[in-house]
């Protein structure tokens, strides 16, 4: 089963600066790019990814954003695309675009579960998110589960732009806390702009329970609000690591969805992503 992963983060502290990863030992100071992301889905099926921002120094911004933009340039990496870090709460949001042009940028990500929560309610943010469905780019929102209720606003005032949901909102999976996350997932499914990437979760169980019944009923309710043809999988390397590896993971989402049929498994691990992102199949 092809694997395209749409959440790979690559870390190269030689290069940039990661304030969040301070207190973190199985990230800070540690060099996790390309060549150890190999060895990590090594034998998983990943042929494909898509890298995602990795919330650098905000000086550094454009910066990630050129060099994973020339890395996957490389067919060798094989890396599919680019979602690149943006700030849409700042005038000069439509000029950073132009200066990050790319056949290989697919979509902007704002981590949004640091920051006030006003900072996504203003109209200049929706307007400045209203410019990329013009340029056939996508929007990742990173909210908390307690947050979840301003991505209505958001989803509303930019209808023509494609979102994903990471990590499915967030649950607090450590402690199997269904509600009200599920009542909010269902609430953002109505929107038709809005796709869910299934990824994260491992990260938020318990170290001693990383397991298939920990995760599934947060799957199993994104995919029973969603559908089959608004979800996807997503790594999360190498954020996966501070409970599991990638390997796991991988096995895991396996096992929850080995009784759906073959199309299904397809849609999910690769399809949904070859159309949402523009990805040659």
């Amino acid at each position: 089963m092809k694997i395209v992963d749409t959440h790979q983060h690559l870390i190269y502290p030689d290069r940039f600066r990661y304030p969040w990863c301070r207190g973190l030992p199985t990230l800070e100071d540690q060099a996790l790019r390309l060549e150890e992301y190999r060895a990590a889905a090594n034998k998983t099926g990943i042929e494909q990814t898509i890298f995602m921002e990795v919330d650098v120094d905000e000086t550094q911004m454009k910066s990630e954003a050129d060099f994973f933009l020339q890395l996957a340039s490389d067919p060798d990496s094989k890396i599919a695309g680019v979602v690149a870090a943006g700030r849409p709460e700042r005038k000069d949001f439509p000029a950073y675009l132009d200066s990050i042009q790319h056949p290989k940028l697919k979509g902007i990500r704002r981590v949004l579960h640091t920051q006030p929560d006003e900072l996504s309610q203003t109209n200049l943010f929706a307007e400045n998110l209203s410019q990329l469905a013009e340029r056939n780019l996508t929007f990742d929102l990173c909210l908390l589960a307690r947050q979840l209720d301003l991505a209505k606003t958001i989803l509303s005032r930019a209808p023509n732009v494609q979102f994903i949901l990471d990590h499915c909102g967030i649950p607090n999976v450590k402690n199997a806390e269904l509600d009200p996350w599920r009542r909010h997932i269902r609430e953002l499914a109505n929107y038709p702009n809005l796709a869910c990437k299934i990824s994260g979760l491992v990260a938020y169980c318990d170290p001693q329970r990383v397991n298939a019944e920990a995760i599934r009923p947060f799957v199993e309710h994104c995919i029973d609000c969603f559908g089959w043809d608004r979800v996807r999988f997503g790594g999360d390397w190498p954020v996966c690591n501070l409970t599991s590896t990638l390997g796991r993971w991988v096995e895991l989402a396996k096992e929850i969805f080995r009784t759906e049929s073959l199309d299904r498994q397809q849609q999910f691990f690769s399809g949904n992503a070859e159309r949402i992102y523009r990805l040659q199949p």
